[in-house]
């Protein structure tokens, strides 16, 4: 049995920070590649307001911290690298103390490379699935610290904290920027409306927003819409295949279980090693 690849399509890849990695995982199956990452993830501007933050985290002032992302925590390690070296190993302390409650597998990996492990893993890798999680918990006085997926204030998270009785105090340690000019945006949706492009594969929900308010900025979004109607549409894990759907885009693929690039490529490759079988090839 032949193994499942992606010759014969072009995939879109508007990844940014693993973007050669991603890139390559997809050519080493056969797929031409069209690379425009659409989003980068800076440090937050503002220093001050995470220091002040991870101050209060290191002198006890937290029982829980809920970590959404593998990428926060590594930001909030950054920080304290560039700007106050001496709490590094406080932070850390504080953080074998506190019961963290992860959203997902990546920041539990970022823990475990501390050689430390979560307290909870949420039940989903969504803001639902943290809820669904703590809901189990009496949080009635208890001091919640947040790490926010980049700026987004997660407004949901932090009322239900509330409503539980928890005292939430969140931290948004980085923040998303623009990657490509607009004009290379343009120039993907072009590619994907006269099918050069034929597959997309988005692995955060800030490529979406972004793709969306270029096309809305020209008054191309009807063009991306049908372009993606059109083309396979791969999301790497539930909060992105959740943020295209919002916009009414039919996600095709999804890894099931580890969100992650390398599932995500297989799953990929086998849907179109499936769509050959049915349309009478060789899989």
């Amino acid at each position: 049995m032949q193994e499942a690849d992606l010759s014969g399509h072009t995939v879109a890849v508007p990844e940014t920070r693993e973007l050669d990695v991603f890139c390559a995982m997809l050519e080493r199956r056969g797929a031409r590649v069209w690379r425009c990452p659409l989003v980068a993830i800076k440090d937050a501007p503002d220093p001050d307001p995470v220091i002040a933050w991870i101050r209060a985290f290191c002198n006890d002032s937290f029982d829980d911290l809920i970590l959404l992302t593998g990428e926060g925590l590594r930001r909030l390690l950054g920080c304290i690298d560039h700007n106050a070296p001496e709490m590094r190993s406080p932070f850390i302390e504080a953080l074998g103390r506190v019961r963290t409650i992860t959203r997902g597998p990546k920041p539990g990996r970022v823990l475990r490379d501390l050689d430390l492990k979560p307290g909870l893993i949420a039940d989903s890798p969504t803001t639902e699935g943290v809820i669904a999680t703590l809901a189990r918990e009496d949080l009635r006085g208890r001091r919640v610290g947040v790490q926010l997926y980049g700026a987004e204030p997660n407004q949901r998270l932090m009322d239900f904290l509330r409503e539980a009785g928890a005292d939430a105090y969140a931290v948004a340690p980085y923040v998303y920027a623009d990657a490509s000019d607009d004009a290379q945006v343009r120039e993907l949706i072009a590619a994907m409306a006269d099918s050069r492009v034929d597959t997309i594969a988005f692995t955060s929900m800030a490529q979406v927003e972004r793709l969306f308010r270029v096309a809305e900025a020209t008054e191309e979004a009807d063009m991306l819409r049908a372009a993606l109607e059109r083309a396979i549409v791969a999301a790497v894990g539930p909060v992105v295949a959740d943020t295209l759907r919002a916009r009414g885009v039919r996600v095709d693929v999804m890894p099931g279980e580890a969100f992650f690039l390398k599932p995500m490529t297989s799953a990929l490759a086998a849907l179109l090693a499936e769509q050959r079988g049915g349309a009478g090839g060789s899989a």
